[in-house]
């Protein structure tokens, strides 16, 4: 890697790291495959009701079986933390060992994969709704990474709809997200200073729509009828690979060879901004490990290494071509970073993945840390995202920021009106 590209990713890790009041740690290089679930889905940001369940597996693939240890730490809707002692949002302790964890079986990369579920025996229970960090440490006292989550109290409904932009410039690119608050049986006092909204497209923390302001009521309705201020790129649908059965060369998987770990050739991808749109079924960014001929594919499923090739004849300039997507948090930095190779004539990256279905999409990124999502992809009001609402709401004299409700809904039912 050039010189100036290892300062261009230098400059994004800063970026990210001043760019929120908190931002999750960036996990080092033996952490991989980090899932962070709630009751469902397979977000890596999980939005789960008081009472409902956590789950965090990770591997470690540097054969050590160390010991990991977490914490959690509350936070205001700004993700600043809140001045809460620990023992006023938890029942119980954190700063606990991980103790649960699994050694791989045959397998060629050897890892520890680790599970953390909350609750559990020592953290019995979380009792506040609101923002929250989890970190894991090691043995040392130091943040290994970290994953952010939210807890919700349901006391108003969020009515959530997707339109086309009425903005004529990009209503072919963009999408709308429209909702009502519903609260009749919570009075919001000043809603317009004391109701918060964070709108999220497809789990993705990082591109989030933060703090609109009703425009106006209806009785006990707050209605947030923005356009361009509520307005996404609708983005393309995303590409993906399956190499469920590793040794095979199918669903995007070109070539198989076999060294030390399994080497799995994707086909070349071009750029899809000139093409007209095609509706292929996703996962919205994300990923689900497995492996076909495994009982267990938490530690049967194998690691290999992706090669990435993208053909692309356009001059970037100083910008940066990553491969993007919910397997590393949409995180970019030095294993995403797609580097030319002038004997191909084109970008190329090889990057370890554990067996399974990944959704994955190319992104050029700019030297302030901006991520372009449609520069490669394209941008079109027809693909389908999923949209989340989150509504926080601070009463008068009160410590913190309530999670009072939350609302989906899904491009695919978009509105033209």
């Amino acid at each position: 890697m050039s010189k100036r590209n290892c300062c261009i990713i230098l400059l994004l890790c800063l970026v990210f790291s001043v760019s929120a009041q908190i931002e999750e740690k960036i996990e080092p290089e033996h952490i991989k495959t980090i899932q962070f679930r709630g009751k469902t889905g397979l977000s890596q940001l999980p939005i789960i009701n008081l009472g409902d369940r956590l789950q965090l597996t990770f591997d470690a693939i540097n054969g050590s079986e160390e010991d990991y240890y977490y914490t959690i730490t509350h936070y205001d809707f700004d993700w600043t933390p809140s001045d809460f002692s620990k023992a006023e949002y938890l029942d119980g302790f954190d700063e606990m060992r991980i103790e649960t964890y699994e050694n791989s079986y045959n397998t060629f990369q050897i890892y520890s994969h680790y599970i953390l579920n909350i609750p559990n025996r020592e953290t019995r229970r979380i009792k506040k709704s609101g923002n929250y960090l989890l970190g894991i440490y090691n043995d040392d006292n130091e943040l290994v990474f970290s994953r952010k989550f939210m807890v919700v109290e349901n006391f108003v409904s969020v009515q959530v709809g997707v339109k086309r932009s009425r903005d004529l410039k990009h209503i072919k690119e963009k999408q709308v997200v429209q909702f009502v608050i519903n609260s009749p049986d919570l009075l919001l006092v000043n809603p317009k200073q004391n109701v918060h909204t964070v709108v999220l497209q497809n789990s993705n923390l990082k591109t989030a729509i933060v703090d609109l302001k009703p425009q106006y009521t209806i009785g006990s309705k707050l209605i947030y009828r923005y356009d361009k201020e509520a307005s996404f790129w609708g983005g393309n649908e995303f590409l993906s690979f399956d190499n469920k059965d590793i040794r095979a060369a199918l669903n995007g998987v070109r070539r198989v060879e076999t060294s030390d770990l399994y080497e799995n050739y994707l086909y070349s991808n071009v750029s899809r901004k000139n093409n007209p749109y095609t509706f292929n079924p996703d996962i919205n960014g994300n990923f689900e490990v497995r492996n076909l001929d495994a009982e267990n594919s938490n530690i049967e499923a194998d690691y290999a290494r992706m090669y990435f090739n993208f053909m692309h004849y356009e001059d970037i300039g100083d910008k940066e071509l990553h491969i993007y997507g919910n397997f590393n948090n949409w995180t970019i930095d030095g294993s995403t970073y797609m580097e030319y190779n002038e004997s191909s004539d084109s970008y190329k990256n090889t990057r370890l993945f554990k067996q399974g279905f990944y959704n994955y999409k190319y992104v050029l990124v700019d030297r302030d840390g901006s991520i372009d999502e449609g520069a490669l992809s394209g941008n079109f009001w027809q693909t389908e995202n999923e949209y989340t609402v989150v509504v926080y709401y601070r009463d008068i004299g009160a410590r913190y920021d309530r999670i009072i409700g939350v609302g989906t809904a899904n491009s695919i039912n978009i509105n033209n009106n």
